[in-house]
């Protein structure tokens, strides 16, 4: 079952923690490639300096100012895509960082497009997941909870086991890079770091 847009208007950390576990479905170039998330960000809009969106409205991240469950991608180090998911509640530029996944199916085409079999390194950090789903900011924008779009999540288990932990990479944060605002599945080898 593919998470409606009300899934995506939710408090943003609910949102975070309960992707963990969801399956992410990738329709691009003729292939179908799925993975399941196990490692996500929570990014607060103005409550948080770490947020893309913490200054507000600007063309890089109206998709969060457009509405929940819309594609936000950013180009990171200046070559690799970064998959976010608008979230939160009405008027909230929140979003959520899909930081890591478990490849489930089409690991060959998987595979083909990161130049590696190592299942585990396939799609262990955000831009090595974009890579491996053939995910670029052609989607910016993109409704993920519509049938026909090119990505999809679909729901996941309810027993699954989270932990939360802080978020990596961001120092220039101050005290937000303390925030565990970080949800990983507990004892997963797809992680891009550990917990």
């Amino acid at each position: 079952m593919i998470l409606s847009e009300d899934f995506f208007r939710r408090d943003t950390l609910t949102v975070a923690r309960e992707l963990v576990g969801c399956t992410l479905v990738s329709r691009i170039d003729g292939c179908e490639t799925r993975g399941i998330i196990v490692e996500t960000e929570a990014y607060r809009g103005p409550l948080d300096p770490a947020a893309h969106s913490y200054k507000g409205r600007t063309e890089r991240v109206r998709a969060l100012f457009n509405g929940k469950g819309l594609v936000y991608i950013y180009l990171i180090y200046g070559i690799y895509w970064c998959l976010n998911l608008s979230c939160g509640h009405d008027g909230d530029p929140d979003c959520v960082l899909i930081r890591a996944l478990e490849p489930v199916d089409g690991l060959d085409v998987m595979s083909r497009r990161r130049k590696t079999d190592k299942i585990t390194n396939l799609c262990s950090g955000p831009g090595k997941l974009c890579a491996a789903l053939g995910i670029t900011k052609e989607l910016y924008g993109t409704r993920i909870f519509d049938p026909l779009s090119p990505l999809t999540v679909e729901g996941g288990t309810a027993n699954t086991t989270v932990e939360a932990s802080p978020r990596i990479g961001i120092d220039y944060a101050g005290d937000a890079k303390h925030w565990p605002w970080r949800f990983t599945l507990s004892g997963s080898n797809f992680l891009s770091k550990p917990t």
